[in-house]
């Protein structure tokens, strides 16, 4: 009990001389708030999509590649607080917030008895390794590896490996393909996973051209069967 009360003391002091702000609005966070205000955290745009009833999500990728089932968490828009959780999870080193995203998706998944059938294994979208090395990690692995956990599933971020550091084109007739006319991912260790139900994760779904193209790749494992969720998507016009 002591222990717990210099413990708050401590943080009370450190939040004094170094105050944490709402990454949505710069607010100062107190006692009880993460990441984000209550007021941000309130005002978040939820899509409600699940992966059980058909939603836009899933219409993306209609005709472009088999995926049983797509969902995404919040809905992106530019200059948003969810635009800028993203930006500060992908560029200024705060990888906690995948974590913090995908503790709150994970429990919603898991409360809505989405996926009926269970999942497998959840693989995040890869990042080359040169961009790897630069950012010094991959934003989606926190928020997958958060999501395997609450789906009682195995987390396998090397399976998909990413061949050039360029971002996917988007143009039709061109996507997952680059110099050479080489795929832009490929597979990596993945026999143990035929006939599974695997879950591939990003971050924003924006056109669908990075999840279908890593979806194609997925796809030439024998059996798979292939579901697709993101921390957040844009709005459908």
């Amino acid at each position: 009990m002591l222990l717990s009360k210099i413990s708050n003391i401590l943080n009370d002091i450190n939040t004094v001389i170094l105050p944490k702000v709402c990454f949505g609005c710069n607010a100062r966070l107190y006692r009880g708030e993460q990441h984000l205000c209550t007021v941000c955290r309130n005002d978040l745009p939820f899509t409600e999509y699940t992966l059980n009833a058909e939603n836009p999500i899933d219409r993306i990728f209609y005709g472009r590649i088999d995926v049983k089932k797509a969902s995404s968490f919040l809905f992106f828009r530019e200059s948003s607080t969810v635009q800028r959780l993203i930006h500060h999870l992908k560029y200024k080193n705060q990888e906690q917030i995948g974590d913090f995203l995908g503790d709150w998706y994970g429990q919603l998944l898991l409360e809505e008895k989405a996926l009926d059938h269970g999942i497998d294994c959840v693989i995040p979208v890869p990042l080359h390794r040169r961009r790897l090395r630069q950012r010094g990690y991959n934003q989606v692995a926190r928020f997958a590896k958060k999501l395997a956990h609450y789906l009682n599933a195995e987390y396998a971020p090397t399976v998909l490996v990413k061949t050039a550091n360029t971002k996917t084109q988007t143009k039709k007739g061109r996507i997952g393909r680059w110099q050479g006319n080489r795929p832009l991912y490929r597979l990596s260790g993945a026999n143990n996973l035929k006939n599974k139900n695997l879950l591939l994760v990003d971050d924003v779904i924006t056109t669908g051209a990075t999840m279908e193209t890593c979806a194609k790749t997925l796809a030439q494992i024998p059996g798979a069967s292939i579901y697709i969720v993101s921390m957040a998507v844009v709005p459908l016009s």
